[in-house]
């Protein structure tokens, strides 16, 4: 990126359009996710090679359950290869890995190879990548509240961003929707305050590194006034 571009130091993706993507290449729905899941990889790598400090992903949402038990169980496959057998790859990248949201519902592998993911990465430098799965922007908020509660602390702005899950990970500058759609689907309602939207027409799994300057040219085009 040249100097004059303003690069966002927090960019979330809501991956949206695998199984639509799957549909209209005649393939079932997990190549979809897999094609997606590719994707991924080379996006993290797109948007830190252009200086972005933090990418999120929305992953799986608390309302991901409602689907097959099929689909359900091949996107845990997936969650566990990339907490495990393509961790290396990560690594490699000097990446660190975040996994926010809740384990209600998870199996106790699942669970204990995120933990071990963020643990194998929690010092690695370059950027942080943080996975948000099996998560709920309401019920994140729910649950920072809870603790303030818990603890007999303050309800305010900043004690329940200090209660959020990754509370080190900032407010999104850029949240990124694929496929068409025009609605955040409970993804960051905190941090997404004040950030800008953007969305793209193509599904995911067509998500190319080019995209990315694109996201950023269109970042450096808005102005942000906080209310001002």
């Amino acid at each position: 990126m040249s100097e004059e571009i303003k690069v966002p130091n927090h960019i979330g993706y809501i991956m949206d359009g695998n199984r639509r993507w799957a549909k209209g290449h005649g393939l079932p729905t997990y190549e979809g996710h897999l094609a997606g899941y590719d994707r991924v990889k080379d996006i993290v790598r797109a948007s830190v090679d252009s200086g972005v400090k933090y990418v999120s992903f929305y992953a799986f949402s608390t309302e991901n359950w409602d689907r097959t038990e099929k689909e359900i169980s091949y996107l845990m496959k997936l969650f566990m290869r990339m907490f495990t057998s393509d961790l290396d790859e990560i690594v490699g990248e000097n990446v660190r890995i975040i996994v926010a949201g809740t384990d209600d519902r998870l199996d106790k592998k699942v669970i204990q190879a995120a933990r071990d993911a963020e643990a194998r990465t929690a010092n690695n430098t370059r950027a942080t990548v943080m996975i948000c799965f099996n998560y709920g922007g309401q019920k994140e908020i729910v649950e920072a509240v809870k603790q303030l509660v818990a603890s007999n602390q303050e309800i305010n702005e900043d004690n329940i961003s200090k209660n959020l899950y990754a509370p080190d990970v900032p407010p999104c500058d850029v949240i990124v929707r694929t496929s068409g759609e025009k609605r955040l689907s409970n993804f960051m309602l905190w941090r997404a305050a004040y950030s800008e939207l953007i969305f793209v027409d193509k599904h995911w799994p067509d998500m190319k590194a080019e995209d990315v300057k694109k996201i950023i040219e269109e970042y450096n085009k808005r102005s942000r006034r906080y209310g001002g």
